[in-house]
């Protein structure tokens, strides 16, 4: 029997949803502020660092690809339980690598299975939420960025400057075990969307189709870019901090905790702006703003602790600010009967982005017998380029005529 959730039940899945979101992004975030952890144990540099991204991203954008082929085939909630459970193994594997290339395979099992999650969570809110409070229901999940941030980031990073690098893999696991009993008990079971399964035969072939329609092209290539000049930037900002001004890196904790508060009373903020002003225009404002923290964070001075501190909750607003509007417009441009194919593609086209601008951005940096690293404002530069092309092209991406009406939202 399908009914509406109760606005209780609603906001404690919304909040679940925002929980499993924070492992995924904490798992994909704290492998940035160990890297000089990581350069020290296993020898690396820079690039090396950046490889371990880009495998994470790689292979997130392949498995998004493959279940653009399979997610509207199930049920919701038993497939997010599902990748879920594959998402804590990978934590564990990376938890127990004895080696670099071991690592390197555990971030590849990692980015198959997180970049499946990412697509499921943005399913369920568009099949769960009516398309007028998208904004505000995705500011909430978004959150998830703020708590890792805020917790999981600087307490990983505590934990892996006392206890070894692997111990912030040991806490991902206990944790989204806990969430996922939670969510087996919460989530509600859908499968609405099931009534207009398409036949075997035709799932390549609608695959293909996901990639001919001209508005989806359009949203993809908003999507890729928006992140590659995040990703140009953000994995090489912990390395800069201790190689260039002197950060110790257990104090890389209080910047990315200044950070994370910020952007926790920041993001239902912009979600809300976004449903009541229009995600284009918020996503253009905030954008445009996000040039300025791009160029000062890859040109930053000789500066004391606290400046830094000062200054990173800008750049993680601005950011983390952006994708809030352009995550909500996403879930606007399919049909709803192919709401998960597009959703899965497009957290494909996100992480392939993000992969291809952690791979460049690494190339691009060099580190002189010093150890000092080189070459980074050549990196925001042209990540504010790449924004200013997002911020203009976001007027050409429009969303299907609203057919939400047409999904029921389903309780237990």
């Amino acid at each position: 029997m399908t009914l509406p959730l109760s606005p209780a039940r609603e906001r404690l899945v919304l909040w679940l949803l925002a929980l499993t979101q924070f492992t995924v992004i904490m798992d994909y975030m704290v492998m940035m502020p160990l890297a000089p952890q990581l350069m020290r144990a296993f020898h690396i540099d820079p690039a090396a660092v950046s490889g371990v991204v880009s495998a994470y991203a790689w292979c997130a954008g392949i498995s998004g690809l493959l279940a653009a082929t399979f997610i509207d085939r199930f049920d919701r909630k038993r497939m997010m339980l599902s990748v879920f459970f594959l998402f804590i193994l990978s934590n564990l594997a990376c938890a127990l690598s004895p080696n670099f290339a071991m690592l390197l395979l555990s971030r590849a099992f990692a980015g198959l299975t997180g970049g499946v999650m990412s697509a499921m969570v943005m399913s369920i809110i568009g099949d769960l939420i009516p398309v007028n409070r998208r904004g505000a229901a995705t500011g909430i999940v978004m959150t998830s960025f703020s708590i890792a941030a805020i917790a999981g980031v600087p307490i990983g990073v505590m934990m892996a400057a006392h206890q070894g690098w692997q111990s912030p893999f040991y806490l991902l696991v206990v944790l989204s075990m806990l969430i996922w009993l939670a969510a087996a008990r919460v989530l509600p079971s859908l499968t609405a969307h099931l009534a207009r399964k398409a036949p075997m035969s035709e799932v390549l072939p609608n695959l293909i189709g996901l990639f001919m329609v001209p508005r989806h092209l359009r949203a993809f290539l908003l999507s890729g870019v928006n992140m590659m000049t995040a990703m140009l930037v953000i994995p090489f900002i912990s390395p800069v901090l201790v190689n260039n001004l002197g950060v110790q890196p257990v104090q890389i904790t209080y910047v990315y905790l200044a950070g994370g508060i910020a952007t926790l009373f920041s993001a239902r903020r912009v979600g809300v702006w976004a449903d009541r002003y229009g995600k284009q225009r918020v996503y253009r404002y905030i954008g445009l703003f996000s040039i300025l923290p791009l160029l000062f964070i890859t040109h930053l001075p000789a500066l004391p602790l606290y400046c830094v501190i000062l200054f990173f909750p800008f750049f993680m607003m601005a950011i983390s600010g952006r994708n809030i509007p352009m995550q909500a417009l996403m879930t606007t441009i399919s049909d709803p009967a192919k709401r998960g194919a597009f959703l899965s593609a497009n957290s494909a086209v996100q992480q392939l982005g993000s992969g291809l601008g952690a791979l460049l951005g690494g190339l691009m940096l060099t580190t002189d017998s010093a150890g000092r690293i080189a070459g980074y404002g050549v990196n925001g530069w042209l990540a504010a380029g790449l924004t200013l092309f997002t911020v203009l092209w976001i007027g050409k991406v429009r969303g299907a005529l609203p057919a939400d009406t047409a999904i029921a939202r389903q309780a237990a």
